[in-house]
Parts: structure tokens; C-alpha cells; sequence
């Protein structure tokens, strides 16, 4: 009773997104124990405890980069293991916390409200439970329809319908959830001339990645269209920008990987091979981490667009990580404005908030300099070529999980490196930063401004 009153007093004492960060840390350390029961593994498998954890966090920040063979390490009873860690890291540890709550008929406090508007990066507080509860139902709801899909269509790849099934269900889990795993031990390499896999993998890649905020605002729109009402719905900023901006991003990426790729990869492909993977490769790169090829083959100035659209990541409020789509495009949109003279950003109607604009600088101003941090220590620290560092970096923080094939050999220091930056890259650059902070204070006198030289 003691423990329990000192743990009561010290959550009160922490600030929300210190508190966001500790249940991450929590579930990690769960996620750790639960990998690591011996039930769960293969007969004569004996995983360390640094690649475990290693699996945990990449599992928690549905990131997919793993050190070990899921399929050669884990059995059937580690593949649903591997799937619930998934669901929490990718829907987030709050939203599920606050499914259990409900279940157990506690009452969602201001508290927990604050905790879950951290977790999920909403600016308000009205509307969380409910949202909460309506993320929960979409998510679960798109991995059934797949697992549905996949599962029947895999009865001709496998022998037995348990066995398509279990492939079905991790893949739409994983591929949902943006995680990157899979049971197939070359991911889906093997179905590199089905298309319809391809595709249903598509799909739920970017209804995962597209964010939780378009996905419900698309569910009111079928809703209203279900109810036959005049009243014309209207999509919210966000969800305009980081449409635009994801769907963008996934066309101008495919273009440029079939250009770059055209006399080297593809150069013996036909079309619609071309096609998919090209399109695929984009679509992977939001958060997906899923691949019908190995990446290798690509050549060098591919292999840097990719990691340039990993570092990007997936929408802000999704199962993805990076910079996220909002952020570049304000990025964009305020360089664009400036050099036109505009002194404020004005898209589809409505005008960006400065604060925004500076808080987008910051994000990828921070990201920049951990990545770049990251990819010298690396070097250092490691002994493969410098394109398989950049590479696997930008791969785990946007919590992509697209690998060169460096992360098995990585040092304990490598592997503690790449981390570390899986785990800022699910809770967000913000997070990281707030984390760091001390007390905020407020100014008691102000200097006279003065202007000095940029650029």
C-alpha cells in the first residue's frame, strides 16, 4: 500500500508528457518480459537481452527494424505476442489505457484526458474519450476487413486455412499498424508478382499512416452521406493539407524512384512490374517498412530519396513517425510564401498560425541535427558503408523499418543508438523536446531587439 501511495505521489508530481514518455517506457518493459517467455520462441532458440529489447521497441514504436528472424525466432504463440505489442505501439498507449479504463468502468478524469491529448498531438481536450473510442473501432475494424482478405486469398499459398489465417492476420496487423514485421522471413519478397497482395498491403499502409484525424473525418462523411443529408460536409484544414500532402508525396515518389531506376533496377522489368514497384517503394517509405524487393538493388541516388522520404514519415496522429507530412509542408509553403514577398501562408482558404510555422521549423531543425548526430556516431561506432548508416537511421526514426541488412550487425552501441532514435520517433520530436526542458518560467524583463545578419 506504501509503494502504491509513493508511485500515486510521484505521477502527480511528473508533468503529462513526462508521464506520456513513462507509460511508453512501461510498455517497452512489458513488451520485453512478454518477448522474452521462452513459450513464445522456437526449440534451441536463445535470444540475448539486448536483442529482446532491441525487438520490443521496434515492436513498440511500429517500427519493424529487428535484429533477429521474427519468423525463425518466434512461433505462432510469438507471432500474436509480437501483433499485441504492435497494436499498442501503433494505436497508441493511450488509447488502448483508456479502452481498459472503460472496461473497467473508471471514469476518464482531466488528467487522463491530458494524456491522451499528448499521446494522440490534439490541441484540445473536448472529445478525447469518444475519440479515443472511434480510433479504436476504425483501426480494428480496417485490420479485420484485411485479415478477412488476406486470410482467404492466402488458402492457395498454404496448406492449411489455420496457417493462411495466421499469415493473414499478423500481415494485416502489420501493415495496419505501419509495423514493418513479418512471418515470412523476406517480408513480401515472395509475393513480389501478386499484385492483390501488393495492394490490399497498399491500402491499409496508408489508411494507418494518412492519420486518425482524416480517418474520422471521412467516417462522418459517409455517415452523413448514409443519412442523405443536404448540408455540405467540410473537410478541416488538417485533413486537406496532410491528404494532399501524403497522396503528394506517395505519386512524386513513385515518379522519381521509376526515373532514377529506369536504366538500372528496371532496366529488364516490364511495365507493370516497373509500376508496382515503384509505387510500393513509395508507399513503403511513409512508414510501411514492408518491401518486395531488397533494397540493395536500388542504386545509390534512390537509396538517398528514400531516406529522405522516411525522414519525412506519416501524417501527424497516425501510426507513423518521422517529421510527419504537415511539417514538410508548411515547410514548403513558408518558403514558397517568403519568396513571393507574402508575409503569412494562406492555403485552401483559411491562413497558417505563425506559431505553427515556427513549430514546424523546430521539428525538422531538431530532427536534422539527431539524424545527423546519429549517423556520425554510427560511423564511428560501425564499420559498414555510409549509405547503410544514412539508410538505416532515417529508417528507424521515421519508424519506417526498411533495412540495408546493417541492423543485424550492429554493435550494443549501434543497436542502443538505433533505439533510442525508434523511440523519439514514435513519441515525436516535440515530446523529446518538452522531455528535456526544465520548468517553464516567464520573462520578468525584456532586452531592447536588435537585428543581426541572416543568410
Amino acid at each position: 500500500m506504501q509503494l502504491f501511495t509513493r508511485h500515486f505521489k510521484l505521477s502527480k508530481q511528473l508533468s503529462t508528457i513526462h508521464l506520456v514518455v513513462l507509460f511508453y517506457v512501461l510498455a517497452v518493459g512489458f513488451s520485453t518480459l512478454l518477448l522474452s517467455i521462452p513459450l513464445f520462441h522456437r526449440q534451441g532458440i536463445n535470444l540475448s537481452f539486448i536483442d529482446i529489447l532491441f525487438t520490443a521497441i521496434s515492436a513498440i514504436s511500429v517500427t519493424g527494424l529487428s535484429v533477429v528472424s521474427i519468423a525463425e525466432s518466434f512461433n505462432a504463440g510469438g507471432y500474436i505476442a509480437i501483433t499485441i505489442v504492435l497494436q499498442f505501439g501503433g494505436i497508441g498507449v493511450m488509447t488502448l489505457g483508456t479502452f481498459i479504463y472503460i472496461l473497467f468502468g473508471k471514469k476518464i478524469g482531466l488528467r487522463e484526458r491530458q494524456l491522451i491529448r499528448i499521446d494522440q498531438n490534439r490541441t484540445t481536450l473536448s472529445g478525447l474519450v469518444r475519440l479515443m473510442l472511434t480510433i479504436l473501432t476504425i483501426i480494428i475494424a480496417i485490420e479485420f476487413v484485411g485479415t478477412i482478405v488476406l486470410g482467404t486469398y492466402f488458402l492457395t499459398y498454404y496448406d492449411t486455412w489455420q496457417e493462411a489465417f495466421l499469415h493473414g492476420f499478423f500481415g494485416a496487423v502489420s501493415a495496419t499498424t505501419n509495423g514493418g514485421f513479418d512471418i515470412t522471413g523476406s517480408s513480401l519478397i515472395p509475393f513480389a508478382d501478386d499484385y492483390f497482395v501488393q495492394f490490399i498491403n497498399m491500402i491499409l499502409i496508408v489508411l494507418g499512416a494518412i492519420g486518425f484525424p482524416v480517418l474520422i473525418e471521412v467516417q462522418e462523411l459517409l455517415k452523413g452521406m448514409y443519412k442523405d443529408t443536404h448540408e455540405k460536409y467540410r473537410f478541416s484544414l488538417f485533413t486537406k493539407l496532410t491528404t494532399v500532402t501524403f497522396l503528394g508525396l506517395v505519386v512524386v515518389g513513385a515518379i522519381l524512384i521509376y526515373l532514377l531506376e529506369r536504366n538500372h533496377f528496371f532496366a529488364d522489368k516490364l511495365w507493370h512490374e516497373t509500376f508496382f514497384y515503384s509505387l510500393f517503394q513509395s508507399v513503403t517509405s511513409r512508414s510501411g517498412g514492408l518491401s518486395t524487393m531488397d533494397v540493395r538493388e536500388f542504386s545509390m541516388p534512390t537509396l538517398l530519396l528514400t531516406s529522405v522520404l522516411m525522414f519525412i514519415g506519416a501524417s501527424p496522429s497516425s501510426v507513423g513517425g518521422g517529421i510527419r507530412t504537415t511539417t514538410f509542408a508548411i515547410m514548403l509553403l513558408a518558403i514558397f510564401n517568403y519568396a513571393k514577398g507574402n508575409s503569412s501562408i494562406k492555403v485552401f482558404g483559411r491562413e497558417i498560425d505563425s506559431e505553427d510555422i515556427t513549430r514546424s521549423f523546430i521539428v525538422i531543425s531538431t530532427a536534422t541535427m539527431l539524424v545527423m548526430a546519429s549517423i556520425i556516431f554510427l560511423a564511428i561506432t560501425e564499420t559498414s558503408p555510409i549509405i547503410y548508416i544514412i539508410f538505416e537511421v532515417c529508417s528507424a526514426f521515421g519508424t519506417t523499418g526498411l533495412s540495408m541488412g546493417l541492423t543485424p550487425d550492429l554493435s550494443t552501441l549501434g543497436k542502443l543508438n538505433i533505439m533510442f532514435l525508434m523511440f523519439v520517433g514514435r513519441i515525436g520530436i516535440f515530446s523529446f523536446l518538452f522531455l528535456l526542458r526544465g520548468k517553464e518560467t516567464k520573462d520578468t524583463f525584456r532586452y531592447p531587439k536588435e537585428k543581426i545578419i541572416i543568410g
